[in-house]
């Protein structure tokens, strides 16, 4: 009973540090999701070897969707004239960060590994869709006909109806109020359990994982990267939920490279959806995914390791600061909030755990049938 205690209190103090930042990630990340339309992206995805590349990574690092939930929109995009490099730039940019992921990353661990996230992602996603594209050149194809219906509610396909004449169908307030109903709903409802879970693993961690024993394997260096790795790729985990994990295994004195390595490898690469790529990609595209996200994640590991060492930063010292900055009563205002708003989500979860949500569709990954967010 005693150490149950110490895992829930463990896990609660990490919800009071995140809750905040994870009202502000889901907020804006709804706001995206109506101001930021697919079709838009997909326009400047299909023309330009390198620069298709560039848009691609650089529009999926905010993008709240995680390895899973990202698979239609990057299978969408390729069908509405994306290219193999500009897609695939999409598919690893997209799950690695977030702007959900960012702000927790700012709440439970520090500046610095709040920018290397997606600083990695971005460069990770460049270098394997430049590849890709360097190996095989897109051919001019014929793009098909981008989605344009309204993402408000639907209220015309955008096809017969000029943008001008679209603009006037919705308020700026009709929009936001659409942008808060998919952030309270699909997006947080499809990262609610899997956050959940990360808390409990993180609380799980802080109160069982003797400190040595994290030291003595994961302390630093290239073998606590591999090892990380190992780890990450099969594993199905989104990128918000695996930032308190990332930060428990900092306090047991896992190093900040060993813990980016994960932070960056988990959300991006699973079992479920590397089959999956294979028949969106095909093998050497995926090979070349899954080969730049390791290469790049132990690169940026090693020299986040570096530039902690060289400024002689203790990233143990640092995990969580920015929650501290926030009054006690607007941190439990928040976490109130959240676990409010997750009822929903988690009962479904659990009831589709238990077989009694026959009629929740499930996509293999864990995630339910939208998936939409990291």
């Amino acid at each position: 009973m005693h150490l149950l205690i110490n895992i829930l209190n463990e896990s609660w103090q990490l919800l009071l540090d995140a809750a905040v930042y994870i009202l502000f990630g889901i907020l804006i990340g709804g706001l995206l999701k109506v101001f930021l339309s697919p079709a838009y992206v997909a326009h400047h995805l299909g023309q330009g070897r390198y620069s298709s590349v560039f848009k691609a990574a650089l529009f999926g690092v905010p993008l709240p969707l995680c390895s899973c939930g990202v698979l239609p929109a990057a299978a969408a995009l390729k069908r509405q004239g994306a290219n193999n490099g500009a897609t695939t730039a999409f598919l690893i940019s997209t799950p690695e960060s977030g702007i959900d992921s960012i702000s927790v990353s700012y709440a439970l661990l520090d500046p610095i590994m709040t920018v290397a996230r997606p600083l990695a992602a971005f460069v990770s996603a460049m270098i394997a869709g430049c590849i890709e594209n360097t190996f095989n050149p897109p051919r001019p194809q014929l793009a098909m006909a981008a989605d344009l219906s309204c993402a408000v509610d639907g209220c015309c396909s955008g096809v017969d109806c000029p943008p001008a004449e679209h603009a006037k169908h919705h308020t700026l307030p009709e929009k936001i109020r659409a942008g808060m109903r998919y952030a309270f709903g699909e997006l947080w409802g499809d990262l609610a359990g899997w956050f959940f879970i990360g808390l409990l693993l993180a609380g799980l961690i802080s109160a069982l994982v003797p400190d040595d024993l994290i030291t003595n394997y994961l302390g630093g260096g290239f073998v606590a990267m591999l090892l990380m790795l190992a780890f990450g790729i099969p594993l199905y985990i989104c990128a918000t939920a695996s930032t308190p994990i990332a930060a428990a295994m900092i306090l047991k004195g896992v190093s900040p490279g060993a813990a980016l390595v994960f932070m960056l490898a988990g959300p991006a690469t699973n079992m479920a959806t590397i089959s999956v790529l294979v028949g969106l990609l095909g093998r050497r595209a995926t090979t070349v995914y899954l080969t730049c996200i390791a290469v790049t994640a132990v690169v940026f590991g090693l020299a986040l390791d570096s530039v902690y060492a060289a400024y002689g930063i203790s990233a143990k010292a640092v995990v969580g600061q920015a929650g501290e900055l926030v009054p006690y009563s607007v941190q439990l205002g928040a976490a109130l909030v959240i676990l409010a708003l997750s009822v929903r989500p988690m009962v479904a979860m659990i009831r589709r755990w238990f077989g009694k949500g026959a009629g929740v569709s499930d996509n293999g990954c864990g995630c339910d049938g939208g998936c939409g967010s990291k």
